[in-house]
């Protein structure tokens, strides 16, 4: 008589990357990381974490009542309904007059303009109360000291900070401005328009120099950007400094996080982007002689290019 043997089964390992479970996870975590990515800007439009998950699930799934959405996102039912009143007076979601009732959210482009005009709104008006709010400022009794011209250090986080103290460095320019960028930072640099910036002023009798490493990344940007004063060094260290310097007078060095990885298209990964304001005028002597060695080093008879070594350790 033969014994009936139940061939055991082992469960599928999660972290196996040879199972079904795995490669279906990584399958669909791609649409979820554009959501997040979604979400994350949103945000930005001051909406709640709730009121983007409530807007995103109406414009994935259609018309629906309070109820639906309450039972799928796990929400309340009257924070719900109060989320879906917010988010129809912010022009996001129309109301569908039936018993029950039910909603539809405007489609995502048309969204998405509609946060930026809102938001432009706002800083039209925050702009027109900067004249009261100034004049009110200097009705108020001030100590009155004597100027005093002090060596200052300031830490700014933020691409948009970033880009806006460049530009402002840009703006005070009177004679000569260096910048010392390899090709990612120069490439971040494009993007927001800041070399459309050096572009402009070198039009205005101040010397732009531009010194970055020799790719064809940062050939592309630089010849897009029209600057004639442009030097490319074969960089062997990945340890390349980024500043920009003005007149000698004010610097902004990028402060660069040691935790940095790269995916294969060279993209940078949780990386904080973080720079150093000053006008301390060692710091600055020692990188304006270090932007002039580099300019100044001479050519390798082997190759047209700037062959530098350059250390930070």
């Amino acid at each position: 008589m033969e014994t009936l043997k139940t061939k055991s089964q082992k469960p599928d390992k999660l972290y196996d990357k040879n199972a079904p479970v795995w490669k279906l996870l990584r399958k669909e975590r791609k649409p979820f990381d554009f959501l997040a990515d979604i979400e994350k800007t949103f945000l930005q439009f001051d909406l709640s974490r709730n009121e983007i998950r409530v807007y995103l699930y109406l414009a994935r799934s259609g018309i629906q009542k309070a109820r639906e959405i309450s039972d799928i996102l796990s929400l309340h039912r009257t924070e719900t309904y109060r989320i879906l009143r917010d988010l129809e007076k912010r022009g996001l979601v129309s109301c569908i007059l039936e018993k029950p009732l039910k909603f539809k959210a405007v489609p995502f482009e048309e969204a998405y303009d509609v946060l930026i005009e809102t938001k432009k709104v706002s800083v039209q008006l925050l702009e027109r109360k900067k004249k009261d709010l100034v004049d009110l400022w200097s009705s108020i009794p001030q100590h009155k000291a004597e100027p005093e011209t002090k060596e200052i250090f300031q830490i700014l986080e933020g691409e948009e900070q970033l880009i806006l103290k460049a530009n402002e460095i840009a703006e005070r320019t009177e004679k000569e401005i260096c910048v010392l960028a390899p090709d990612l930072e120069l490439l971040r640099l494009y993007h927001s328009g800041f070399t459309d910036k050096l572009e402009r002023v070198s039009k205005k009798k101040v010397k732009v120099l531009l010194l970055t490493n020799n790719s064809p990344k940062s050939r592309f940007i630089a010849e897009k950007t029209g600057l004639s004063d442009v030097k490319y060094l074969s960089v062997i260290s990945d340890d390349l400094p980024s500043f920009i310097l003005s007149d000698q007078q004010e610097i902004l060095f990028s402060i660069k996080n040691g935790n940095v990885h790269y995916d294969t298209e060279m993209r940078r990964k949780k990386e904080k982007i973080s720079f150093l304001w000053t006008n301390y005028n060692t710091f600055i002597k020692a990188l304006k002689l270090l932007f002039a060695n580099l300019w100044t080093t001479k050519k390798s008879p082997a190759n047209d290019d700037l062959q530098v070594r350059v250390t930070t350790r």
